[in-house]
């Protein structure tokens, strides 16, 4: 496996829920950008050609990546305008009257765009809350809570604060018996938890390149299923980049594309594209062979320090129950800000969300990092 010399000073990174690295990142990230950066200067014709293709890049090293046809995906900003296209596509038709179904440890951004929404488009917002002292909400109380009456479940693949995998082949099979639409954000999950759109087939999915994708902020990645892409799939923000012709300007002659492209709407963005371009062709290449394995290793020896240091574990033990992540509840005693700053001093890098704290070990995480956990964590 390749590296760079500015590799080694990442050794200590347990970030990855929050931002991915791979080797030799910043090396090929800045000459990407250098590209792009002197295509887009020179005086010639080409500059918007290029900016394009560079965007198209991405778009299709995402679709390699979900096995989606390249024609089912679309770009956003982020994962929440992603959300807001597709539900805001469905309209009051679809919604109108019924359930969008939601769990309480949702990625809280998403439980926003829907409250905001839900008196716009005529839907009822059922959030699943957590049981008393739970860490994660399960699939048995989504489960039970899912009936007919719900037109879209969204069901986070991977939750940001406990780690906990759904079972979607599960969750899949109940929804379709219950005729609804089914959506997944599967943000903490990309890069690093294989992910099938067709096994099971679902309806939407989306993530950012920013975390185990190891790209950029800005670039939003979705896939929508194609037998949804009807004329009742329609988008509430449209654009010139919506048409089948981009270029087309008789304003009478208007309309949206077929394929996923119809979510885009006016001038779309280059440059979060061109940045997370080299990552995404990393995790695509054989140089990411292993890097589950790797991951899975640290993670049973975080299990174990936390074990050890007598932590609360949030985080399902089973690894097939489990993402990339390992997080726990901290010690009462313990000031969550003053324990990063003080493991970030000595070049270990975590974060906390409340007393969670939260580990996420990637490729160029080093397993010298536990022992030096072990030696800066205080005991419970």
């Amino acid at each position: 496996m390749n590296t760079s010399p500015t590799d080694s000073h990442r050794a200590g990174w347990l970030l990855y829920h929050s931002v991915g690295m791979f080797p030799g990142q910043e090396e090929t990230m800045r000459a990407a950008l250098d590209e792009f950066a002197a295509a887009w200067c020179r005086p010639d014709l080409q500059r918007w050609d290029y900016g394009l293709a560079a965007r198209q890049q991405s778009l299709m090293q995402f679709a390699a990546l979900v096995g989606a046809p390249v024609d089912a995906v679309f770009s956003a900003e982020n994962v929440t305008e992603a959300f807001a296209k597709f539900v805001g596509g469905l309209g009051r038709e679809r919604l109108s009257g019924r359930r969008i179904l939601i769990a309480a440890d949702c990625f809280p951004s998403l439980h926003y765009l829907l409250s905001g929404l839900a008196p716009i488009l005529g839907f009822q917002l059922d959030t699943v809350p957590l049981g008393a002292g739970d860490h994660y909400v399960t699939d048995d109380a989504i489960i039970a809570r899912w009936q007919d009456d719900v037109a879209l479940a969204i069901v986070t693949f991977v939750t940001s604060t406990a780690s906990k995998r759904a079972d979607l082949a599960r969750l899949t099979r109940h929804g379709r018996a219950q005729g609804s639409l089914i959506a997944v954000d599967i943000t903490q999950a990309a890069g690093i938890v294989d992910f099938d759109v067709r096994q099971p087939a679902i309806d939407f999915a989306a993530t950012t390149t920013l975390k185990w994708l190891c790209g950029a902020p800005g670039a939003g990645l979705a896939y929508v299923n194609p037998s949804l892409l009807d004329e009742r799939l329609t988008p509430l923000a449209q654009g010139w980049f919506s048409q089948p012709d981009p270029f087309n300007w008789d304003l009478d002659k208007f309309s949206l594309a077929s394929e996923a492209r119809r979510f885009d709407n006016g001038t779309p963005s280059f440059l979060p594209y061109v940045a997370s371009a080299p990552g995404l062709a990393w995790r695509l290449s054989p140089a990411a062979e292993g890097v589950l394995a790797h991951n899975q290793m640290l993670a049973r020896k975080l299990i174990a320090l936390c074990d050890h240091k007598g932590y609360a574990l949030c985080s399902p033990r089973n690894e097939h129950e489990r993402g990339g992540s390992v997080m726990t509840l901290l010690p009462a005693h313990v000031d969550p800000r003053a324990l990063e700053v003080e493991l970030a001093r000595h070049g270990v890098l975590v974060d906390t969300r409340g007393r969670i704290l939260r580990m996420s070990p990637g490729v160029l995480t080093s397993a010298s990092v536990v022992d030096e956990l072990a030696r800066l964590l205080p005991a419970a």
